[in-house]
């Protein structure tokens, strides 16, 4: 048998061990939908960008579903123009925030828009027929106290539809959040062109 040959077979070998092992693990699992919890937190990108390609998901399943933008308020990004330009009628798009908090430097006028923010937020995630609710940034707004973290946990795990989910995004998600979420996502970062090179936020990269 030649080296290829044999590596071939040792592969096959193995992935279907690997799939008696999986087909095993599925039997012991109770098969169920619910929606979810879901959080994107850590100093790392992608939190957001993460949460937003599953909006584009629910999109293409015909998914109703919609997005509350807290702190990025006066941030001209590509995400709220696409979905406001062109995805209108499948996702809501409400930005409550005025800037992020070294731009606004008032604190109760963050407060306020926060405030404002999960209002919408509340109303939008008990609509019927929604399915997705992205509340982006909202982590940064629990972070300096803008909202009391035990009021968003309490909805959440007492007044959220069983079947829509819920993705929270930002930085610092606090422990409560991170305890009643079915799903946690911390993203790392490892190197970033500003810290390293001086390189500014890039259009279609970061916003």
């Amino acid at each position: 048998m030649t080296d290829d040959a044999e590596r071939n077979a040792e592969h096959t070998a193995a992935m279907k061990a690997l799939k008696a092992e999986r087909d095993e693990m599925m039997k012991e699992k109770k098969i169920r939908e619910k929606g979810l919890i879901i959080v994107h937190t850590g100093n790392g990108k992608g939190k957001s960008s993460s949460a937003f390609g599953m909006i584009m998901r629910c999109i293409a399943h015909g998914m109703p579903c919609g997005v509350v933008q807290f702190i990025k308020g006066n941030w001209i990004t590509g995400e709220k123009r696409f979905l406001r330009e062109r995805f209108a009628q499948e996702c809501r798009f409400v930005v409550s925030g005025e800037g992020f908090t070294w731009d606004t430097q008032d604190r109760e006028a963050d407060i306020a828009a926060a405030r404002h923010g999960w209002e919408e937020a509340k109303a939008m995630i008990l609509e019927p027929g929604m399915k997705m609710v992205v509340l982006d940034e909202i982590n940064i707004a629990l972070r300096y106290d803008y909202l009391p973290v035990t009021e968003v946990v309490e909805f959440l795990t007492t007044q959220k539809p069983e079947m829509t989910h819920v993705v929270l995004t930002g930085r610092d998600a606090k422990p409560e959040l991170i305890a009643i979420a079915d799903l946690v996502t911390e993203m790392a970062e490892i190197k970033h062109p500003f810290r390293e090179q001086g390189v500014v936020a890039q259009r279609g990269v970061e916003f």
